[in-house]
């Protein structure tokens, strides 16, 4: 363990200590471990791809609506596009929470 000079108060502090005793200021940040980063892009990639999922289908859904040749068949397209949305919006919300938990299980700790 060696001692280095704080940038802001110039006492001197362990080099691995995370904030400086007297002044508060930050020394060194924690990192996430590789796992961690892992979880992290999984929880922002799935958010992302699921973001574009959605707008796909809002499109695709738009198609069958004005192509649709009487009002049965609109009916029928938005009781689909309704229960389609809320199954993925479902989907969405539960594999969410499990990527969060993750993602917050695995930050870094003082």
């Amino acid at each position: 363990m060696a001692l280095v000079n704080c940038p802001e108060c110039s006492n001197q502090v362990s080099n691995t200590a995370l904030d400086c005793p007297s002044c508060g200021t930050s020394l060194n940040r924690l990192k996430r471990s590789f796992i961690g980063n892992i979880f992290k892009w999984l929880f922002i990639l799935f958010n992302i791809f699921m973001l574009v999922a959605s707008f796909k289908a809002c499109g695709g859904v738009s198609e069958v609506y004005t192509s649709s040749q009487n009002e049965y068949e609109q009916a029928g397209a938005a009781i689909g596009t309704t229960i389609g949305m809320g199954l993925i919006l479902t989907f969405w919300v539960f594999i969410d929470i499990i990527l969060g938990l993750f993602v917050l299980f695995t930050r870094p700790r003082r």
